[in-house]
């Protein structure tokens, strides 16, 4: 097949790796592609590069429990073998649980991934009753201004928050779930909407649990 095969690899961000900067990771996982010895189709030109693509990237020090990227091969693998030879040249912290193949010609998966979903564990002793509370007077208001390197942005929350946040007690600590929308606008930091609540730069810990497409309306993972 002269496209190739376009390989899908979830993989987690966890622990110390979370400090990982984007670019860290992306030559974490390219490392990782050539250790694991994927013939891997490269890019033309006079300096040729691996064909690999990557979904959103996660801010340095936020965790992730299904980030993904695609790598193109320039052979089939079969997608379990793929996985375990991945997971096997990778740091835990950074290592792939599941593989799939996708059409060679689907969208990318930073224009098709608009919906991303976040934990975020607020430490101080704050009950969670008193945190859903906050996050609901904030989306009451229907708009959220936050200055950012320099830049003030004005969200619209009917459209940047697609669900409406929820606040559970996990393990004796409140932790909101959150959902945002991505666009070309850029997304609410789930942290930075804490902080609106709160009135205050509240300690928080912050892990990115899955990321969706959506289509007319329906949310289904990108494997």
């Amino acid at each position: 097949m002269a496209e190739g095969f376009r390989l899908r690899v979830c993989f987690r961000k966890a622990g110390r790796l979370r400090h990982l900067s984007h670019l860290e990771t992306m030559r974490a996982c390219e490392r990782a592609a050539r250790r694991a010895g994927l013939p891997y189709a490269v890019s033309q030109g006079f300096t040729p590069r691996m064909k690999m693509a990557f979904g959103p990237a996660l801010p340095v020090g936020t965790a992730g429990e299904r980030e993904y990227y695609d790598l193109m091969l320039a052979s089939f693998v079969p997608p379990d073998e793929a996985c375990r030879s991945l997971e096997g040249v990778s740091a835990v912290e950074i290592a792939p649980h599941l593989c799939g193949y996708v059409p060679v010609k689907e969208r990318s998966l930073g224009a098709a991934l608009t919906i991303a979903a976040y934990d975020v564990t607020v430490e101080g002793g704050i009950p969670h009753e008193e945190i859903g509370r906050a996050l609901a007077r904030i989306v009451e208001t229907g708009t959220l201004g936050i200055d950012h390197k320099g830049k003030h942005k004005v969200f619209d929350l009917t459209e940047a928050l697609p669900k409406e946040p929820d606040v559970t007690t996990q393990d004796g600590q409140p932790v909101a779930r959150i959902w945002v929308r991505m666009g070309e606008r850029g997304s609410i930091r789930p942290e930075a909407l804490i902080d609106a609540a709160l009135g205050a730069h509240a300690r928080t810990i912050v892990t990115r649990t899955d990321l969706f497409i959506e289509d007319k309306g329906v949310w289904r993972r990108p494997l």
